[in-house]
């Protein structure tokens, strides 16, 4: 089943649920989705779905950020429990060790010795733990071995 898919039948199930907030989370994700596809004018692929599922989680955790800086808690909470359900459709997430191995072979593999080669290092990262890994751990992750 696609991530489309099943984001329509989770959908569907939280309207006969009732569950009102759940609901618009998936809708606002599925507009989201929507608009990109608009854009290309081409269905999205599992990938790109995840792509765009990423920049919605990052958005909510920015607004997260902002709102306990604020001492918003209503809205901090809101935004957490946004999150939460975004992160139901995410791939299970890789772990520090996990990531300083692929890290190392990345190092290796693309020859950087320096900074100057991050974004070298960066570029095969990416494509290869798309939304399986957060960017700023990542890139904290590369920084650290590169120096």
């Amino acid at each position: 089943m696609s991530l489309k898919e099943r984001l329509s039948d989770d959908m569907k199930l939280a309207m006969k649920e009732k569950n009102k907030f759940r609901l618009s989370v998936i809708r606002m994700v599925r507009s989201a989705i929507q608009n990109v596809e608009i854009d290309k004018k081409a269905e999205l692929s599992d990938d790109e779905v995840l792509v765009v599922l990423n920049r919605e989680i990052k958005q909510r955790k920015d607004s997260l950020h902002e709102f306990t800086k604020a001492n918003r808690e209503d809205l901090a909470t809101k935004a957490a429990q946004e999150i939460d359900i975004l992160m139901e459709y995410m791939p299970k997430q890789l772990t520090e060790q996990e990531l300083e191995l692929i890290v190392q072979e990345a190092v290796s593999e693309t020859g950087a010795t320096s900074k100057k080669d991050m974004g070298k290092v960066m570029q095969y990262l990416l494509n290869k733990v798309q939304g399986r890994a957060d960017g700023k751990l990542v890139n904290q992750i590369v920084q650290k071995h590169l120096n």
